[in-house]
């Protein structure tokens, strides 16, 4: 059994354990500054226009969701709305919690939760437009209540006010900066902008006007910039940074050497894939994209970029989640003689060029290298387009360059919001804007019931249209892989796999 199934069999034991710690650990106390190494910059301060997963972790400090996520279960627990009621299958009500205000001093009342709401639905640049479709008209009712009117049932309205589309942002500032605002940002989060510098670092600061007494723990939070995970393994281990969150199984060794370090390996909904613009040239032909998901080997990428540690990937949700359909696992396997035979029906018996697009850092590289050479055995010729990863987002998702992209899906607290952000036709992940047959009406059927077992078989239809059409082709899930030093207290995990420090206050 591979280390990444028993990370994933052991999430209750890990999520357990790390609050047994917290709880046998000192008395949280105020103070200090976490230095953190992360290794892909922001692309967007704006929670309705960045471009990329990782962004959330650079965003929670300093937005606060209408609805916060539990950590193990992503079940929907209180934040900014202490409490919400479908009143009918088109009706939703939150209730809000007082006194709140934004960085600016703003009010984060009905009135600004009806202005995000109906930004993040109408905002030219928005790119979460699909998260909130089903919201017809929001309606305010006094100071701290607002009404959804939706166009639709959707019963994952809930678990998406917990991503970016329930991140409050001050109407204020937006009104003053406009498309500036995502380098100029003002929420209600635990923590105030302070800087950002393209490259270096980002800087935040205390917010003493916090709704919640006596958080946050911090003085403040700084990312360090640091592409090269083991560059950034090194700052932590020399005392530079205090905490680095993504680190490679190789680099995970190396940190569990180190007595000065406390590391944390958890499970995550964290898939590596290839994405698909499938919306022209020759990846509009499914059969191409089929090829390409038979061409890999996921088995030998596992062993060769990950030491056999994370768990391959049929679809894009791993074994453990509760809407995972068993009976469309293995679909594809390894079988290039089938990629060459479908490659020929498509038109290409001579094999097919096409350009993949990937980030500079050294693990996407050598990732980047190993899916070169098995799809040579298929006939399929990859070039490939290195850069940074805010670069190389903007330009397959926005420009529509390229036919693929090697990257991660980081997963969303319903899954629903991850299938239609990824494959809706107006999904920002869908960079060609395709339609697939049929997928529309499935993903519209997983938020109709609020019943799981309802919910499971709805999307099992969605799961078999993504994976018959192969509208991506998944292949690994990763383990969350965290490094800090001891005076780190309080980090907790998260199924997500994206870092939150709410809890975090450090010692000595």
């Amino acid at each position: 059994m591979s280390f990444g199934r028993r990370v994933f069999l052991g999430a209750a034991a890990t999520f357990a354990a790390a609050r047994l710690r917290q709880a046998a650990a000192e008395a949280p106390k105020p103070g200090g500054v976490l230095r953190i190494s992360a290794y892909g910059d922001i692309t967007s301060f704006d929670p309705a226009t960045g471009r990329s997963g990782e962004d959330h972790v650079q965003l929670y400090p300093l937005y606060d969701t209408l609805i916060d996520c539990d950590f193990t279960t992503l079940t929907a627990r209180p934040r900014l709305a202490t409490s919400w009621t479908f009143l009918d299958s088109k009706t939703l009500v939150l209730d809000l919690r007082p006194a709140v205000l934004f960085h600016d001093g703003t009010a984060c009342d009905a009135a600004a939760v009806k202005y995000n709401l109906d930004r993040v639905r109408s905002y030219p640049r928005s790119n979460i437009k699909a998260d909130v479709d089903a919201i017809d008209a929001v309606e305010t009712r006094g100071t701290q209540q607002v009404v959804l009117h939706l166009k639709r049932p959707d019963t994952a309205l809930p678990l998406v006010l917990s991503d970016r589309a329930g991140m409050m942002v001050s109407p204020t500032a937006f009104e003053k900066y406009g498309e500036a605002f995502d380098r100029n940002p003002v929420g209600a989060g635990a923590m105030r902008f302070v800087e950002w510098r393209d490259k270096d670092r980002t800087v935040y600061a205390r917010n003493e006007k916090y709704w919640q007494p006596g958080r946050p723990y911090l003085d403040g939070i700084r990312f360090a910039l640091i592409s090269d995970l083991q560059t950034g393994l090194r700052s932590v281990i020399t005392g530079e940074n205090d905490f680095i969150y993504a680190l490679t199984p190789q680099q995970m060794m190396l940190a569990r050497r180190s007595r000065d370090l406390v590391t944390s390996a958890s499970p995550t909904l964290f898939c590596q894939l290839l994405f698909f613009n499938y919306g022209r040239g020759p990846m509009a032909d499914a059969r191409v994209r089929q090829a390409i998901n038979y061409a890999i080997d996921r088995k030998t990428f596992d062993q060769a970029s990950a030491l056999d540690l994370y768990q391959i990937a049929d679809m894009l949700l791993p074994k453990e989640h509760w809407a995972y359909d068993a009976t469309l696992a293995g679909h594809y396997t390894h079988d290039p003689v089938r990629a060459r035979a479908l490659l020929a029906e498509a038109g290409y018996r001579d094999g097919i060029t096409l350009d993949l697009m990937a980030y500079n850092d050294q693990a996407s590289q050598q990732r980047a290298e190993i899916l070169i050479e098995q799809m040579k055995a298929a006939g399929i010729t990859l070039r490939m387009k290195s850069g940074a990863l805010p670069e190389i987002t903007g330009q397959f998702f926005s420009g529509k360059i390229g036919d693929m992209l090697l990257a991660a899906w980081t997963g969303r607290p319903d899954p629903s919001l991850s299938y239609a952000l990824m494959f809706g036709k107006s999904g920002y992940f869908n960079p060609g804007g395709a339609e697939t047959p049929g997928l529309e009406d499935a993903l519209a059927a997983t938020r109709v019931s609020e019943a799981p077992n309802v919910r499971k078989g709805a999307f099992a239809t969605v799961q078999k249209i993504v994976i018959d059409e192969a509208l991506c082709a998944p292949l690994l899930f990763q383990s969350q892989l965290v490094a800090h030093t001891t005076k780190v207290q309080g980090w907790q995990p998260t199924l997500l796999g994206k870092p939150r420090f709410d809890d975090v206050f450090l010692s000595g």
